[in-house]
């Protein structure tokens, strides 16, 4: 076990229980991005889809579970738990920033279908090189 990242993985581990916290100790998701939140989410999601392939240890396994569920359990409580408290107002000007990585997933997808000729290889590239 590599030592710094041990170091990361904690800090990041004590970064989110913090932020869950915050959200559950004052009720609010006020100052809290809901777009950052969601690509956390969709990174977590596209990079660990080979959790359900590849068993590399009960660590490894045991912080993408835990890195996914927190997550979308973030997301939850921001939009369905305390939806009241979410300013989304605010965040919406700020749609040009979402809207970038869009063209970036097709576009990439499309390179892998034409360079490799493992479907499913390519499929968990595509997923992975996206996050």
């Amino acid at each position: 076990m590599n030592i710094f990242r041990l170091a990361g993985d904690l800090a990041h581990l004590v970064a989110i229980v913090i932020l869950l916290l915050k959200i559950w100790k004052t009720r609010s998701c006020a100052g809290i991005s809901g777009r950052s939140q969601l690509l956390f989410a969709l990174v977590f999601a596209s990079r660990y889809l080979d959790l359900f392939t590849n068993y590399v240890s009960l660590y490894n396994s045991a912080m993408k579970v835990f890195f996914l569920v927190t997550s979308f359990g973030t997301l939850y409580l921001m939009w369905a738990k305390f939806k009241a408290t979410y300013d989304r107002d605010e965040k919406q000007n700020d749609r040009a920033s979402g809207l970038i990585q869009l063209p970036a997933i097709p576009f990439k997808c499309g390179i892998d279908r034409f360079s490799t000729s493992n479907r499913t290889e390519s499929m968990m590239n595509c997923c992975w090189l996206f996050s």
